[in-house]
């Protein structure tokens, strides 16, 4: 019958007094049978089995197991190739920081080279600039001397030439010479100045006959009004009596409108309603808000009413009055006042039909324009 005893040591003693030891300790004889070798981890473990028995017990024996694990690392700490190894990697290190200092003054080095050249580039272009500005100084010098003038064929230019000639004796002065020659040069540029400035006058002369054929057409037809849509209406945001809206008039955006209308026509009447606009007046800023055109009401002092497009009429479709032909300004200059001129005749009449000088508001096609209930009020 055989007992197993594990004994685990980590120090390189005598493996066979060990276990004879532990055999003596149990009053048994101990004698090695076999041993072992293998690795775990970083130690080297020796595996021995040792028999032990007792005589006097009858023959009964004992396995026993004892096992030595040595370090690697204090095997092979100290042999000259390690040695070597750890010298080589030393060095190693070394190298490597003396490349990296070799480097970075390499680097600093290439900066200040760059800079050196930078520097040198940009007093090269400094002395050429100076060059450059002495040379136009040179110029406008000669210029103001009355160089220029020396090549134009004219009177003036002899009389230049004589005066330079006349120069060089010593009874005069060369301050005397440089006035003499500085008074000479000067008439013909006022002459050449009027002869520019003659065109000019012709020019304007020209244009004068063609400004009171303009100013006497004032009327309805300089006034650009189009059928529109009111998209949305809203309260103005500083304003309680105004309303903001966006109004369809046919053209790829609406436009926006402010209008004083919230004492006469509710918010809801506002909204998708059809009506008349002026669109070619410049646009105006009310209280932050810039409109861009005007919404077209029969008005009184006590009531007004949004002037009502014929059924049919879409956005876009262009207000035209018989017997006032011709194409509405693009955008109506304040100064020449036409709106403030036309305004005045435009009417409803008895059947509340809008009109200029009795000319209807017309839809081509489609009808006219009107009132809803107003008749004889003026429209604005």
């Amino acid at each position: 019958m055989y007992l197993l005893l594990s004994v685990y040591i980590d120090k390189p003693k005598d493996i066979t007094e060990i276990a004879c030891q532990q055999a003596r300790a149990s009053q048994m004889v101990c004698r090695p049978v076999t041993m072992r070798m293998g690795l775990r981890g970083s130690f080297l473990e020796q595996l021995w089995v040792f028999e032990t028995y007792q005589s006097q017990a009858g023959g009964h024996s004992f396995m026993f197991l004892v096992t030595r694990s040595l370090p690697l690392v204090k095997m092979s700490g100290h042999t000259p190739s390690v040695m070597r190894l750890e010298q080589r990697a030393a060095e190693a290190d070394h190298i490597i920081d003396y490349l990296k200092q070799q480097v970075q003054l390499l680097k600093e080095k290439a900066k200040v080279q760059a800079t050196v050249r930078e520097e040198k580039k940009l007093k090269v272009e400094n002395t050429k600039l100076k060059r450059d500005i002495e040379q136009l100084k040179q110029t406008l010098l000669e210029k103001s001397r009355g160089v220029r003038e020396v090549a134009m064929p004219t009177a003036g230019d002899s009389s230049v030439q004589c005066a330079s000639k006349s120069t060089p004796p010593q009874p005069l002065s060369p301050a005397r010479s440089s006035t003499s020659l500085v008074v000479t040069a000067s008439p013909p540029p006022k002459n050449s100045e009027g002869k520019k400035n003659k065109p000019e006058k012709k020019e304007k002369g020209e244009k004068k006959p063609a400004a009171p054929q303009e100013e006497a057409k004032v009327d309805v037809s300089r006034l650009d009004m189009r059928v529109g849509r009111i998209v949305t209406a809203e309260k103005h945001p500083d304003a309680d009596s105004l309303y903001v809206e966006q109004v369809d008039v046919g053209e790829a955006a609406p436009r926006t409108v402010v209008s004083g209308l919230v004492k006469h026509i509710p918010i809801d009447q506002m909204q998708n309603c059809m009506a008349v606009l002026l669109c070619n007046l410049k646009p105006a800023k009310m209280r932050g808000v810039v409109s861009q055109a005007m919404v077209m009401c029969a008005s009184s002092p006590d009531k007004v009413e949004i002037l009502d497009p014929p059924s049919g009429a879409v956005p876009g479709d262009r207000v035209i009055f018989q017997g006032f032909p011709g194409e509405p300004d693009k955008e109506l200059n304040p100064k020449k006042k036409v709106w403030e001129a036309v305004q005045p005749d435009l009417k409803t009449d008895g059947q509340c039909v809008a009109n200029y000088k009795g000319a209807p508001f017309e839809i081509a096609g489609k009808g006219v324009c009107k009132a809803q209930t107003m008749s004889n009020s003026g429209i604005k």
